[in-house]
């Protein structure tokens, strides 16, 4: 009786390990995906073409991860309407609900074929059977309609900024008693203290200090640690130092090479550019706004 009640423990023991190891394989979806759920919620919104998924991902190629927003859910992914190939992350991601969270196996190789071998991470070996691995958490879903509404939005409030941009900096030269005439080209040069070597010209190498802010004094770059401190922006790891570059080698903004050319060396100025000499129409980054004229504040350290 003993060895009876000892063979049906061992076979409800394998029983227990075969359900867990059947759980952590993955399934295969109609056209190709390999998937496995580790959070169900049938009753979650699901996606639809040209949808952004918002939520949780972490990217892997095999045991190393390349992405993780994992704590700071964001727009993850579009739904497009085809896949590039079998077994896509697309089919995937449409079998989503808000409140799901799953893993996709993709084979490397697939992608592997629609990239240039510099967009692949450095551990990728072609032919090695290699899987990328995406754990994706879904929070909430932007609808296309929505994202519609939001463009037809920007689209309005950029021309707003277009529109009030003269007058904007027009207020702004107004209320810091800029006398000085503006440039050809709408730039103003404000000259606070004339240096007395060499000259900026093209294909001359000049080191320059810089901090860069919008009207409003947000600092959006700087090259001064101090700066930085002052505006709580200081980026870790950063070594804070002048910008040396070969005038006419490195592209800048119209502004900036308007700005310093003739300048000597020691000269401290102050740049007021509109947008068209800065980034104008297209922004840069998540501070500079289409539309947003710049002031810099540059020391021209040498010139050589």
């Amino acid at each position: 009786m003993k060895k009876l009640l000892l063979i049906a423990s061992m076979a409800l023991t394998c029983a227990a390990f075969m359900t867990a190891c059947n759980s952590n394989k993955f399934k295969q979806g109609e056209n190709g995906i390999l998937y496995r759920f580790e959070t169900v919620n049938p009753d979650g919104e699901t996606p639809n073409v040209g949808d952004l998924l918002v939520g949780e991902l972490v990217l892997r190629l095999e045991d190393d991860t390349l992405f993780t927003n994992v704590g700071t859910p964001d727009r993850i992914f579009q739904v497009a309407e085809n896949c590039m190939f079998k077994g896509d992350i697309q089919e995937g991601l449409l079998m989503m609900h808000t409140g799901d969270k799953a893993i996709f196996k993709i084979p490397a190789d697939s992608i592997g074929n629609f990239m240039q071998p510099s967009q692949m991470p450095p551990m990728y070996e072609q032919g090695k059977g290699q899987f990328f691995y995406y754990e994706i958490a879904l929070m909430d879903i932007v609808t296309k309609d929505e994202l519609a509404q939001e463009q037809a939005n920007f689209i309005e409030e950029m021309e707003q900024r277009k529109n009030s941009e003269p007058t904007t900096l027009a207020q702004y030269i107004t209320d810091n008693n800029i006398t000085v005439k503006p440039t050809k080209s709408g730039l103003y040069i404000i000259v606070n203290k004339k240096g007395d070597g060499p000259k900026v010209a093209a294909g001359k190498k000049v080191s320059i200090n810089y901090t860069g802010r919008l009207l409003d004094g947000t600092l959006f770059d700087t090259s001064r640690e101090a700066d930085a401190k002052e505006a709580d922006k200081v980026q870790q790891g950063r070594h804070y130092e002048p910008i040396s570059y070969v005038v006419g080698e490195q592209p800048m903004i119209k502004g900036w090479e308007e700005g310093i050319m003739g300048q000597p060396a020691g000269s401290d100025i102050t740049l007021v550019m509109p947008s068209e000499l800065a980034y104008g129409g297209r922004g840069a980054g998540k501070d500079i706004l289409p539309y947003s004229p710049l002031v810099f504040n540059l020391t021209i350290e040498s010139v050589e």
